[in-house]
């Protein structure tokens, strides 16, 4: 009896949850302040090439430049994660595997950003 249906009447309400525009924007968000952090991540990377390991440290233990790396840190990780979500949304067709490998993703990112976040607050707090 479905095929007797208009095509309009059995799609209505199957369209968008209203999520793929909010992921988008996160996603091009991320990517600007990516794009607008990663030139002074890299100047500060270089800066330091061949400083001793205190000159380091008193360096990222600045507050502008942990404030900066801790944003830095959570756009790297957090794009990453939409990023392989969608990767993983468009070409895992098996629905426990793509669960799975979002699960795995998620916690990935979530525990690398952690790690960095502790990281960072350690030189700030024992420099």
């Amino acid at each position: 009896m479905s095929h007797l249906r208009n095509p309009l009447a059995v799609a209505r309400g199957l369209g968008a949850a209203k999520d793929g525009v909010h992921h988008w924007w996160l996603q091009r968000v991320t990517a600007v302040a990516l794009a607008l952090l990663s030139p002074w991540f890299v100047y500060t990377l270089v800066s330091l090439v061949g400083a001793d390991y205190q000159t380091v440290r008193l360096t990222l233990a600045q507050p502008v430049t942990a404030s900066l790396l801790a944003i830095y840190v959570g756009a790297l990780f957090w794009h990453a994660q939409l990023g392989l979500q969608v990767v993983i949304e468009d070409y895992v067709h098996t629905r426990w595997l793509e669960i799975a490998l979002q699960l795995v993703v998620r916690f990935a990112c979530l525990f690398a950003a952690v790690l960095a976040f502790i990281a960072i607050g350690r030189i700030v707090f024992t420099a």
